[in-house]
């Protein structure tokens, strides 16, 4: 059973910082594309960002390019979602996701692909 984990949410200012967490199972990086999707009541699971499990493609949400950035520790079985600038539309609880894509250089933030996911962490950004 492949093991999604996500850590680091909480309660933040608008235009501060947070970073999360997704712990996965031994050598999951390897063979996975990792995303990480958000959802706020109400609304549908969206996008946020992407990273392949070879090379260095990643891919953002239109909504947060430029203050998000995902990165991976493949010794660490993690991966990183550092996110700045948050803004009160970020609040949402964010999920980790792996894809077992076969296109190892690729990632997409469609959720339909990704078979694994972690139980979500809540961030809420509020003055």
């Amino acid at each position: 059973q492949l093991q999604i984990v996500e850590s680091g949410g909480g309660l933040v200012q608008p235009g501060g910082s947070l970073n999360l967490s997704c712990v996965v199972s031994e050598n999951t990086l390897d063979y996975n594309a990792i995303g990480w999707f958000r959802q706020a009541p109400g609304k549908e699971r969206e996008g946020v960002s992407c990273i392949a499990s070879k090379g260095d493609f990643r891919k953002y949400g239109d909504s947060v390019k430029g203050r998000f950035t995902i990165s991976r520790d493949n010794a660490k079985n993690t991966v990183y979602l550092q996110m700045k600038s948050l803004k009160p539309e970020d609040t949402a609880v964010y999920y980790c996701a792996a894809d077992p894509l076969t296109i190892k250089t690729m990632c997409f933030l469609q959720t339909y692909d990704y078979k694994n996911w972690g139980p979500g962490t809540q961030v809420t950004v509020s003055s």
